[in-house]
């Protein structure tokens, strides 16, 4: 187990399940790859190995984007929002992000606006 520093998780505002939100993005082109979950330990493991590592809500267990499917998350660097809400991982990602095998978790669905 991995302790988190005091100082980054005193900054933090978790969800009632203890997460925050993580934003991950691909550092050069800003592209918006995924969004992830992760708890102090999570993050403290991101943090001390530079691969981006989550919590599974539905597995209820820790994973590390790339462990199973090689497609893994350089972690360049990991900023927290003004409200302490929300993380931003920006990463260096090998292959795709997505687990459906999309670039981006973000490739399917264009959502129609209103015209005006």
């Amino acid at each position: 187990m991995t302790s988190l520093d005091p100082a980054i998780a005193d900054r933090l505002k978790r969800t009632a399940e203890g997460l925050v939100p993580a934003v991950v993005q691909q550092h050069d082109t800003g592209e918006v790859l995924m969004l992830g979950w992760m708890d102090d330990e999570a993050l403290a493991r991101t943090l001390t190995t530079g691969r981006a590592t989550y919590w599974s809500r539905s597995r209820q267990e820790y994973w590390v984007k790339g462990d199973t499917s090689g497609h893994v998350q350089l972690v360049r660097e990991v900023r927290l929002d003004c409200d302490g809400d929300t993380l931003l991982v920006k990463v260096d990602q090998v292959g795709v992000a997505c687990h459906t095998g999309d670039r981006t978790c973000f490739d399917a669905d264009q959502l129609p606006l209103a015209d005006g």
